[in-house]
């Protein structure tokens, strides 16, 4: 049979749950996953875990951190004074600000903490520094043909 390798298109169903059984993430058959292998398109945990799948394999595999959504970085939460915030900025404790860098890349930060004087940003992704567990079962493999 046909083992999933680079450059195939594959059509998953999965399910991520967290390690207290919370579910963050999921398909199924009438909304299935469709990526090709070894193009960054899912997390690379996803892709190590389908590398070598073949038709109709189901298989629950634990994903570390750095193969998820990333480590923790404590470099990426930031104390900020209130005042060097624009003055009609509607701050809420959870509540998400998009800012935009320098580069023109929009990161996603998070209100942590909320005081009178200052805000806690955190810049981490919220799925990072877990360990997420998927099951994931492998639909097709579209093989690219070669002319």
């Amino acid at each position: 049979m046909n083992k999933a390798q680079e450059g195939d298109k594959v059509t998953v169903t999965h399910q991520g749950v967290l390690d207290d059984g919370m579910i963050f993430d999921e398909s199924d058959d009438s909304a299935p996953l469709i990526f090709i292998l070894g193009e960054n398109e899912v997390l690379p945990g996803m892709e190590i875990a389908v590398l070598g799948m073949e038709v109709g394999d189901r298989k629950t595999v634990t994903i570390p951190p750095e193969h998820g959504y990333g480590v923790r970085q404590q470099k990426l939460v930031e104390e900020v004074s209130i005042e060097a915030l624009p003055q009609d900025l509607q701050l809420d404790l959870g509540g998400q600000l998009e800012v935009i860098a320098a580069d023109g890349a929009a990161h996603q930060l998070v209100v942590v903490e909320l005081g009178e004087q200052k805000v806690t940003l955190d810049g981490n992704h919220p799925l990072a520094g877990k360990s997420l567990i998927l099951q994931i079962e492998l639909m097709s493999i579209d093989r690219p043909t070669i002319n």
